[in-house]
């Protein structure tokens, strides 16, 4: 048989967002159509202001808890070690500019979005490419979960009475955030250009006002807390020093939110996603560094109960309405870059549905172009684990950002390997410059797994493999599908079967008459059956049916199918596997009379008869079920 394009795909659909174009319907105004259709689309994807605001929260939302986590470890070798404080940031900003640099180039390369994910596909392999597809989707996973915690813990800090209430404080934050983006990403992306605006500009008014200050203006906010710094050690040793960079790395999550998300930006999508990437990667730098300038300024000694962030705010600002203006901002913008996540994660789910590893449903879009189903089942999933942990921080942070140093590795790896396919002008430096920074976050991922993993990273390094193994069995599924199908073969010619339809009845109304009306219509021949049981009430039903039949004389015959209990659909899934065995070469049609009612609620009144016949043919036979719906007038 000749072989058909591939663009078929093994749920016998169409690869792709949209539904195949009906060719017969071109009309001399299809090309204003098209434009038109273009131009509500591009309403609904991203410049470059707002895909800042969609894309980057999870990675701006970092210098929160970022140089926090590089002064905790630091502490460990006393006011000493603090003073590295400042070159393992400069390090991480290093880096940060070299993920920066590597993912304009894996924009530019894979438009369609995917990320490391894309990357690994095309020059490192299939396993690889689900690797790095399995590390992203656990990322933007626990993304979620530890910002909506973070945020209402900032939150509960402030005012302590709503502590008990974390857990559902978090779920409502979840709901918020889901509903926006079910309106659509562009919807989304304006929601939170205020915050993201407000959270930049008080941090950047924190770093500007401390510059120009050479001691603390106030220290209330550490008042009374108890310090965490140990005894001054003479040296820093490398070790702490490693393990503190590849801490400070949990401030680089989201950086590859925008090259994942690359089909969301409005033409010309390339150009705009990667201005996008380098404002993003300016702004976080001079936030990180600005930062551990000032810790270094005021010789912040990190206590507890406190966070960096705040005793910064309070030494730089004072303790009066910008303090709490930092806070503020801080726990919203915490809460907010969950949606890093809703931009993300549905491309990448579209993506892997669309090469089998999903189910296909994950590629449908809404009309607002938004991935629907993907934007459900991460809000679905996050809402496991926050019930899981109880809406706390501390038990899902440790399972945080070892999936995104994975894939950071992965995408690194994978444009080496590109850019030596490529042997373009310069390809020697772009090869080098991603060997590097592949080195440097595979190193920091062997450290954040290996000092994490009594903490609860063994569970990601558990769950990665077990994500993959689940997209295998999925492709295994649509690959026997598919094969089932034909795809890809040219079939038989169609012909025409003898055929017979089914109707099941229970009594004599219009919806009768059009059910058998729209069965002489479909088959040639109709058989009418009626369910009855032993009961005395449902024998003289059973007669009195009978006798209004033979009054109505439809021209149909009518049968009863005896059944000794309460069943409807399994005598009418018996009967009609018999009529197949007696007709091996006749088509079965069981039509299903059901009726639409006028108002949504009245569906509660229906008996959903049909739908349990149609479950029980449809699991016991091979025959077509067709539902026929007879729409009602009456209002009221």
């Amino acid at each position: 048989m000749s072989m058909l394009s591939k663009g078929q795909t093994a749920a016998g659909g169409v690869a792709g967002d949209e539904e195949p174009p009906d060719t017969g319907a071109a009309t001399s105004g299809s090309a204003q159509a098209g434009e038109a259709a273009e131009d509500h689309g591009a309403r609904h994807r991203l410049t470059t202001i707002t895909g800042l605001a969609a894309l980057s929260l999870d990675a701006m939302a970092s210098v929160a808890y970022g140089p926090e986590a590089i002064v905790l470890v630091l502490a460990a070798a006393g006011a000493h070690g603090l003073g590295f404080t400042l070159p393992v940031t400069l390090a991480i900003a290093a880096l940060l500019a070299v993920l920066v640099a590597s993912y304009r180039q894996v924009i530019a390369a894979f438009p369609d979005g995917g990320g490391s994910y894309a990357v690994a596909k095309a020059h490192l392999g299939r396993r690889t490419s689900l690797v790095a597809a399995a590390s992203l989707v656990l990322d933007y996973v626990l993304n979620v979960a530890v910002a909506v915690t973070a945020g209402v813990a900032a939150l509960t800090s402030a005012f302590p009475e709503l502590y008990d209430a974390r857990l559902w404080l978090c779920l409502g934050v979840l709901v918020l955030i889901t509903g926006v983006n079910l309106r659509g990403i562009v919807d989304s992306a304006r929601a939170f250009i205020v915050p993201t605006a407000v959270f930049i500009l008080s941090i950047c008014a924190l770093i500007v006002v401390g510059l120009f200050r050479s001691a603390p203006v106030s220290t209330e906010a550490s008042a009374g807390h108890a310090s965490v710094l140990a005894d001054d050690a003479t040296t820093v040793g490398a070790l702490l020093l490693l393990k503190a960079f590849a801490s400070g790395c949990s401030a680089l999550t989201g950086v590859e939110a925008i090259a994942n998300a690359v089909p969301a930006f409005r033409a010309p999508a390339v150009r705009r996603a990667q201005r996008a990437e380098v404002a993003l990667g300016a702004i976080l730098g001079v936030m990180l560094i600005g930062l551990s300038i000032l810790i270094s300024r005021f010789h912040l000694e990190p206590v507890e109960g406190v966070t960096v962030l705040a005793q910064l705010a309070d030494a730089s600002l004072g303790h009066n309405w910008a303090f709490y203006l930092v806070q503020f901002a801080t726990m919203a913008l915490l809460a907010l870059s969950a949606n890093t996540s809703f931009g993300g994660l549905p491309v990448l789910l579209k993506l892997l549905s669309r090469d089998n590893y999903l189910p296909h449903v994950f590629g449908l879009k809404a009309d607002r172009q938004v991935h629907r189903h993907g934007v459900l089942t991460l809000a679905g999933v996050s809402a496991l684990l926050l019930v899981f942990s109880g809406g706390d921080t501390n038990t899902l942070v440790p399972l945080f950002a070892i999936g995104v140093f994975v894939g950071f590795t992965i995408a690194q790896t994978g444009m080496v390997r590109h850019w030596r396919a490529q042997r373009g002008p310069g390809w020697r430096g772009k090869a080098l410059l991603n060997g590097f920074g592949a080195v440097l976050t595979g190193v920091s991922a062997v450290v954040v797994t290996a000092t994490k993993f009594h903490d609860g990273a063994w569970l990601i390094v558990v769950a990665l493999p077990l994500l993959v193994v689940c997209f295998e069995l999925v492709h295994r599924a649509y690959g026997r599908i598919g094969e089932a199908l034909g795809l890809g073969r040219v079939p038989e010619a169609p012909h025409r079967d003898r055929s017979l339809v089914v109707v099941p009845v229970s009594g004599l109304s219009r919806l009768t008459c059009e059910a058998l009306t729209a069965a002489a219509s479909l088959g040639d021949e109709v058989l009418a059956v009626t369910v009855t049981h032993p009961d005395p009430e449902d024998r003289e039903s059973a007669a009195l049916l009978r006798r209004d039949w033979e009054l109505w004389n439809p021209g149909v015959e009518l049968l009863e199918l005896p059944s000794p209990t309460r069943t409807v659909g399994r005598p009418v899934a018996s009967f009609v596997r018999e009529l197949g065995a007696r007709h091996p070469g006749t088509r079965i049609t069981v039509l299903i009379p059901e009726v639409e009612p006028a108002h949504v609620w009245q569906r509660l009144l229906q008996n959903q008869r049909g739908a349990v016949v149609a479950h029980a043919v449809r699991r016991d036979t091979d025959a077509v079920i067709c539902r026929l719906r007879f729409r009602l007038s009456v209002r009221g």
